[in-house]
């Protein structure tokens, strides 16, 4: 087991330096870009953070998981895909475990943090209807 943690971590590690390294920045640049734009539009909306949403509102738990998965999904897929391409150039191997949760750090991550993070700025530069409809 430790040695399988030992061969992962340091697949992991020469992703930074090896060939392809430039999308590790394209691809989460194309996740914070869309989360950027799907917070915009929660926050003009009036809706809570996305991430708080999904653990606190279990009514709407899955329509939000496929609104988000509808949003990121394309860009985790390509991420899946090149790091398999990396894989097979620079390991000649295909670790799918690896691949997944790669795509996952560069795709998922920097969208879940981005459009919390938008929604909530958004939401404190909108002013707030303070008048009790009668």
């Amino acid at each position: 087991m430790d040695e399988l943690f030992t061969r992962f971590w340091d697949d992991v590690a020469g992703r930074i330096g090896g060939p392809m390294s430039f999308r590790l920045v394209l691809q989460p640049a194309m996740a914070l870009w869309l989360g950027i734009r799907a917070g915009l539009q929660d926050g003009r909306l009036g809706r809570p953070p996305y991430a708080w949403a999904i653990f606190s509102d279990a009514s709407h738990r899955r329509e939000l998981l496929r609104d988000g998965w509808k949003a990121v999904g394309k860009v985790f897929t390509a991420a899946v895909l090149i790091d398999i391409v990396y894989q097979i150039i620079a390991l000649g191997w295909v670790y799918p475990f690896e691949a997944l949760l790669v795509a996952f750090v560069l795709a998922c991550v920097p969208y879940l943090v981005i459009r919390g993070a938008v929604t909530r700025l958004t939401h404190l530069r909108r002013p707030v209807d303070r008048r009790d409809p009668v």
